[in-house]
């Protein structure tokens, strides 16, 4: 049997604190996406977020879902998103900051702002990890605007 004593717990919420959650373990990976939906769903360039087993998640709270993305029902934050065997946190939802959790990749490389930089040591893919190959030396290959996910 596994010692959960020694095991990292990290605890986070939303913006209003109504959805908490916590998970157990180390991440199965730690990445940056720069495509279409996540930037919709974040409001931002790009969304930072750690994968975790979905048995190693516990949330409590009303949310929402739309396209597996969980949403807090109050203030409307985004929490996680949950599939059958994962569980995505998103960085900027955990109670401490700076987490000790560095992205090991960044997708849609090709959708990445100009004025944003890859990030050293980290996997840099064109599209979704499991349908394209990393990009060569971290520079992104441009996808033309009207073809872009």
């Amino acid at each position: 049997m596994e010692n959960r004593r020694s095991e990292t717990i990290r605890f986070g919420s939303c913006y209003c604190r109504g959805v908490s959650f916590r998970v157990t373990g180390q991440p199965l990976r730690v990445g940056i996406c720069h495509c279409a939906d996540c930037r919709k769903t974040s409001g931002s360039a790009f969304s930072a977020y750690a994968v975790w087993p979905v048995s190693a998640l516990e949330q409590t709270g009303q949310i929402s879902t739309y396209g597996n993305r969980s949403f807090c029902v109050t203030c409307g934050s985004r929490v996680t998103y949950v599939s059958d065997n994962e569980a995505e946190v998103m960085l900027g939802n955990l109670d401490v900051v700076p987490s000790d959790l560095t992205p090991q990749y960044e997708l849609w490389t090709g959708r990445r702002e100009n004025w944003l930089h890859a990030l050293p040591d980290a996997q840099q893919f064109d599209h979704d990890r499991d349908k394209a190959e990393p990009s060569e030396s971290g520079q992104p290959e441009r996808i033309p605007v009207e073809t872009q996910a």
